[in-house]
């Protein structure tokens, strides 16, 4: 089955959807291992993984469609949802995006109404393009797409430049345009979540957990109960990647040694079984040359 009707599938269905960010192949790798139904590479944390810098529109088109690929080949037939900012310009942009991102072997991708440079939807100073702009935006991607089954996840950022009630009137547009999923960015109270899931009984939510940002931090069967039906966690990885890392060379700096944190680590053949180096080894002795 491919990942985009697995995922089409899975968006049907009756459970909530929980998609854990990848910043790069590593934590992707580690989130399909870990069984979980879908993958979410996020755009904040391949920005800090990629530049050391925060998600304010440096990254280029090439470099998040490169870095998406490098997560789809790892996580197999899981399916991949991946950040596509703005679509990089304007609908004939989005259809060359649609194409690449696509050809990089995603499941899913959202593309959002902010203005280029765009930047972190919990960021303050964001600013959007026009409603009918992007509507149009929709429709390319739309009818972008080779496979039908490509889920097509339209932003708005609304909520936070022109109002709550422009990001419900956004969503719907975008909605009407051909878009699988809705998402609106940055709810910032249960009031207004509730009213969200009002608003788009018929089509598929998506909740987005950004830990310390705007909107409330819900349980999962809370934010089932609300009507959501893909909760994504896009900096949660990085966040704790990042502090166990700070960790570690807070130890280095008082000249003591990893040893230290021993019960915090991974041994050498742990992490090495985890990236795959049984399988290669399988496949050294299958294809080994006798001398």
């Amino acid at each position: 089955m491919r990942t985009t009707t697995r995922l089409r599938e899975l968006l049907a269905g009756p459970d909530l959807i929980v998609a854990p960010g990848a910043y790069d192949a590593l934590s992707a790798r580690l989130i399909a291992q870990a069984g979980f139904s879908v993958v979410y590479m996020t755009g904040f944390g391949t920005a800090a993984s990629v530049l050391g810098q925060p998600d304010v529109g440096l990254l280029t088109m090439s470099e998040m469609v490169s870095r998406a690929s490098a997560l789809a080949a790892v996580v197999g037939d899981v399916p991949l949802i991946a950040d596509a900012d703005t679509g990089y310009g304007n609908p004939i942009n989005v259809q060359r995006t649609i194409h690449e991102y696509e050809r990089a072997g995603v499941a899913g991708l959202h593309i959002e109404d902010q203005v280029w440079p765009k930047k972190c939807g919990h960021m303050e100073g964001k600013q959007v393009i026009p409603m009918e702009e992007m509507v149009q935006k929709v429709r390319a991607a739309v009818d972008a797409r080779q496979d039908p089954d490509l889920v097509i996840i339209a932003r708005t950022d609304a909520n936070a430049v022109t109002g709550f009630e422009d990001a419900l009137r956004r969503g719907r547009a975008y909605r009407e345009a051909g878009a699988d999923v809705v998402f609106i960015e940055a709810p910032r109270s249960i009031a207004e979540l509730k009213t969200v899931a009002a608003a788009f009984s018929d089509v598929p939510l998506l909740f987005n957990w950004a830990d310390s940002g705007k909107t409330p931090p819900l349980p999962l069967h809370v934010i089932r109960k609300l009507g959501y039906k893909l909760v994504i966690f896009p900096v949660s990885t990085l966040f704790a990647a990042t502090y166990a890392m700070s960790g570690l060379l807070e130890v280095l700096k008082r000249g003591e040694i990893p040893t230290e944190m021993s019960d915090r680590m991974m041994t050498f053949s742990q992490f090495t079984d985890t990236i795959g180096l049984p399988a290669i080894q399988e496949l050294e002795g299958r294809y080994r040359i006798n001398q």
